[in-house]
C-alpha cells in the first residue's frame, strides 16, 4: 500500500506560491501546534459529541496522544511537500489509511475535520497572520493529504470486499483463554471473514456502562485464512499517572463465550515475509502479538529459513502468550529465541538476558526482513540500534499500538 500512497500524493503538488507560504509559516504552526490541536478537538467534539463517544479513543484524547498525532502527521506531510528531496512519507500514510479503514472512516468525515481544524488555526494564530493566502496554502496541504488518504481507504475497502466504511460485523465469541500474563485471548466466529496476511488487526467495538461505544484495535494471532479470528487483549491497569484502559478492562471483566461483539474485517500493512528470506521478529510486551501472528504464518508455510525471535519483557510472568511463543519457535527448524527480562532472570539460561534489549551481540543477516513492535520508546530505541548498525530503514517494518505513527518517519 505504500506504493499507492506515494503515487496518489505525488500526483498532486503545491503551487510555487503556496509552497513558499508553507515554508515561511511551518515554523509558526509548529510552535503553536499543541494549542491548535487542543482548540480543534474542543471545537469538533463540541459540535459533534457523537464522534468522541463512537469513533475516537477517549483515553488517547484525555492524554493528548491523538492531538499530537494528528498535528505531527500533517506537519510531516507539509514538510515533504515543500522539501520533496526528503523521503516520501508513504509508510506514514499507509499506516494511517489502514487504521482509518479499520475504524470505518469515510470521505464524508474529512470536511468535518477541515472545518474545525482551520477555525482553530485562525483563532490561535490570529486573522492578521492567517491571511487569505496563508489559509489557501494550508487548505491545499490538507486536501492533498486528505485526498490521498480517501483514495487509499477506498481501495482498501474495495480490496476487503465491502462498501466504504461498512466494516463492522456482529460476531459471536466462541472461545476465551486467560493467559497467565493477564492477556485475554478471544476467538470469534469469522462468518466468512479472514485475515488476508499475517499480523493484521481488527477493531472491536463495545458499549460501556455510560452508554459510550468505544473502539479499540487488536492484533490477530492466528494464521491468515483461518475460519475463526483470534485476537489478544492486554488489560491496561491504572498506574497512578494514567487511568485504566476502558475497553480492555471491560473485556476482561465482562466478555464470555457466547457473547456478541462488533468486530471489523481485518486490516494492517505489515508486509508478508519474503519466501526463503531470513526473518527477525523484535517485540516488547504486548507488541508480541503481531509477531505471534507472523510465526503462525511461517509455521503454516513450513518455513525453513532462519528466524530470529527477540523479545523483551518485565519478567517471564508478564511475557504474553509465552507458551505459544515458545511452541512456535520449537516447530520452526531454523528458529531461535532470545529474551530480555528486567527481573527474575534465570542465570542458568544463556538465551535469557537481564535488562533492556541490547542487539550488540545479535547477528542479523544482510538480507533479513525485520519486524518490530512495542511501545513508542522501545521502537525508537531499537530502531536507533538498527540504524547504528547500518541497516536500511526499508528492511525494518514497524507496528505501533498508540497514535504515534509520525515517530517512525
Amino acid at each position: 500500500m505504500t506504493t499507492t500512497a506515494t503515487q496518489a500524493s505525488r500526483g498532486q503538488e503545491l503551487e510555487p506560491g503556496h509552497a513558499e507560504i508553507i515554508r515561511a509559516t511551518l515554523p509558526l504552526v509548529g510552535a503553536h501546534v499543541d494549542e491548535i490541536t487542543v482548540n480543534f478537538y474542543s471545537r469538533m467534539f463540541g459540535r459533534h459529541p457523537e464522534l468522541l463517544r463512537t469513533l475516537f479513543n477517549r483515553g488517547n484524547q484525555a492524554q493528548g496522544a491523538q492531538q499530537r498525532a494528528l498535528a505531527a502527521s500533517i506537519a510531516t506531510f507539509a514538510t515533504h511537500l515543500v522539501t520533496p528531496d526528503l523521503p516520501h512519507p508513504s509508510e506514514l500514510l499507509s499506516r494511517i489509511g489502514h487504521k482509518h479503514a479499520s475504524l470505518g472512516v469515510t470521505a464524508e468525515q474529512y470536511p468535518i475535520v477541515h472545518e474545525h481544524l482551520f477555525a482553530a488555526i485562525v483563532e490561535v494564530l490570529g486573522a492578521d497572520t492567517v491571511t487569505a493566502d496563508v489559509a489557501a496554502a494550508w487548505d491545499r496541504v490538507y486536501w492533498i493529504m486528505a485526498d490521498t488518504l480517501i483514495a487509499m481507504e477506498h481501495d482498501l475497502y474495495r480490496g476487503a470486499g465491502v462498501d466504504d466504511g461498512d466494516v463492522y460485523r456482529r460476531l459471536r465469541v466462541t472461545a476465551r483463554e486467560d493467559d497467565p500474563s493477564g492477556t485475554v485471548l478471544l476467538t470469534v466466529g469469522a462468518d466468512g471473514i479472514s485475515n488476508r496476511s499475517a499480523a493484521q488487526y481488527v477493531s472491536v467495538g463495545v458499549t460501556l456502562p455510560d452508554g459510550a461505544r468505544q473502539l479499540r484495535q487488536y492484533s490477530l494471532v492466528n494464521a491468515p485464512g483461518a475460519t475463526e479470528l483470534t485476537f489478544a487483549v492486554k488489560p491496561v491497569d491504572s498506574d497512578g499517572q494514567h487511568p485504566a484502559g476502558e475497553v480492555s478492562s471491560w473485556i476482561r471483566a465482562c466478555v464470555r463465550v457466547g457473547d456478541l461483539l462488533d468486530v471489523t474485517v481485518p486490516f494492517g500493512d505489515l508486509p508478508q515475509p519474503r519466501s526463503g528470506a531470513p526473518v527477525v521478529l523484535i517485540s516488547a510486551g504486548i507488541g508480541i502479538t503481531p509477531m505471534v501472528g507472523i510465526l503462525e504464518y511461517l509455521v503454516a508455510q513450513a518455513c525453513a529459513a532462519p528466524v530470529q525471535v527477540l523479545h523483551a519483557d518485565r519478567s517471564s510472568q508478564t511475557h504474553p502468550l509465552r507458551k505459544r511463543h515458545q511452541e512456535l519457535v520449537d516447530i520452526l527448524p531454523g528458529a531461535r529465541m532470545q529474551l530480555w527480562y528486567a527481573e527474575d532472570v534465570d542465570g542458568d539460561s544463556a538465551e535469557v538476558h537481564e535488562g533492556l534489549m541490547d542487539l550488540g551481540g545479535v547477528e542479523i543477516a544482510d538480507d533479513a526482513e525485520i519486524y518490530l513492535c512495542g511501545n513508542a520508546g522501545f521502537v525508537q530505541a531499537v530502531r536507533s540500534q538498527l540504524t547504528g548498525r547500518g541497516i536500511a530503514a526499508g528492511r525494518v517494518h514497524c507496528e505501533l499500538f498508540s497514535p504515534n505513527d509520525w515517530l517512525l518517519d
